[in-house]
């Protein structure tokens, strides 16, 4: 597949790339195209499953699948995980009728332009690399999730361990090259027209491990699938 690269996140108007991709959920593999011409398709561009921000957004996509499907609008997963380690995962952390994709090349993410941020000490060029000074100063509060406001790194091995998650050789390849990867998550409509986005990209990194509403997503589906 060829790779288009673009210069940030693909806008509303914007034509979406066809990517193909293996499937984790079922055999095979699976292409954008298929679904141009048949039906809105909302695809999530996530990290890979080691990060557990991105665990918690795939499960609330997936929680949407039904009344999304009711809309006729499909839901695609993809995510920076090596397939036989992904299957693995959601044989033991199923979500039902989960359409999922790997991609640990982070093909899609860069078709998409979505990029993999540079880690720093304390030089920041947003988004294309930020200091860990900044990191540190960044915090997350997740009611019920974590015990109060921490940064986003405690925060994330602070639900690491609550999750049991065990990181794998696989998961730390992918977070050794992709540790930066921002997410995105693009409606498409029938044509295969971008529609509506929520990625990490904007407001200067005040975005990071956050996600749409349910009702900001369902009401972008509404308007693609009216």
């Amino acid at each position: 597949m060829s790779e288009l690269h673009v210069d940030g996140p693909l806008q509303p108007g914007d034509r979406a790339p066809n990517i193909v991709l293996d499937a984790i959920t079922r055999d095979g593999t699976i292409a954008l195209q298929d679904f141009r011409g048949h039906s809105p398709i909302l695809i999530g561009l996530f990290r890979g499953l080691h990060c557990p921000f991105c665990r918690r957004h795939i499960a609330a996509q997936a929680q949407l699948g039904a009344a999304l499907r009711d809309k006729g609008v499909e839901s695609l997963t993809v995510v920076n995980t090596p397939i036989e380690r992904a299957r693995l995962y959601f044989r033991y952390h199923p979500l039902p009728d989960l359409l999922a994709a790997s991609d640990p090349e982070r093909v899609s993410h860069r078709a998409f332009g979505l990029p993999n941020l540079e880690f720093t000490d304390h030089e920041t060029e947003w988004p294309r690399k930020v200091g860990m000074d900044v990191v540190m100063s960044m915090q997350v509060d997740m009611p019920g999730e974590t015990p109060g406001p921490m940064n986003r790194l405690a925060a994330a091995e602070y639900l690491n361990n609550k999750d049991g998650y065990e990181m794998m050789e696989a998961d730390q390849r992918m977070a050794a090259t992709g540790q930066g990867q921002l997410f995105g998550q693009f409606l498409l409509d029938r044509e295969g027209i971008v529609r509506w986005t929520f990625t990490e990209v904007p407001e200067g990194g005040q975005r990071m491990f956050g996600a749409p509403s349910p009702q900001e997503l369902m009401s972008a589906a509404s308007q693609v699938a009216s």
